[in-house]
């Protein structure tokens, strides 16, 4: 009878602390303050700097203006497939206006399509990495054509040059 009784004493314990996390969780999720659209413009051109950053030079080396360096281009192209996912996260719906930008207003009548193209340029960004552990330059730099393309297929159609 005393562990009967101790064992409802800890479900309802139990169930009372996992109801009050519940009810904070919603509280806190709510109070978040959602990023103004000058924020999430800010945030996505400046996480394109730092792709850019390393972008430059992988396409120096791949189109034959720089000496290939394995060790470099693996670095850089590691630091792409870490940046790449982020991208997404500095597009959120009205964040078309607010600040200078070049993302045209169709990203968010046709953000399906949009989020495809910016999930094809992650997953090259992420096969270029692994790739360019190999140190192998040709595979390496046939692997950054692939993300430049996928890229470039996003610029052709949602950025205002």
């Amino acid at each position: 009878m005393k562990n009967s009784l101790r064992r409802l004493r800890v479900l309802g314990t139990a169930a009372v602390i996992a109801v009050i996390a519940v009810i904070a969780t919603v509280a806190l999720a709510q109070e978040l303050p959602r990023p103004s659209a000058e924020q999430a413009i800010k945030y996505r051109q400046s996480v394109y700097k730092v792709i850019l950053w390393n972008f430059g030079p992988m396409s120096a080396a791949a189109q034959d203006k720089a000496d290939y360096d394995a060790k470099a281009f693996e670095h850089q192209a590691a630091r792409v497939a870490t940046m790449a996912p982020m991208l997404i996260e500095g597009y959120p719906h009205g964040s078309h206006t607010g600040a200078t930008t070049r993302a045209k207003g169709e990203i968010w009548q046709n953000y399906a399509e949009f989020k495809q193209l910016m999930t094809a340029m992650v997953d090259k960004a992420s096969a270029l990495a692994e790739v360019a552990k190999e140190g192998n330059e040709d595979k390496s730099k046939a692997a950054f054509r692939e993300l430049a393309a996928a890229c470039r297929a996003c610029h052709d159609k949602y950025r205002n040059d």
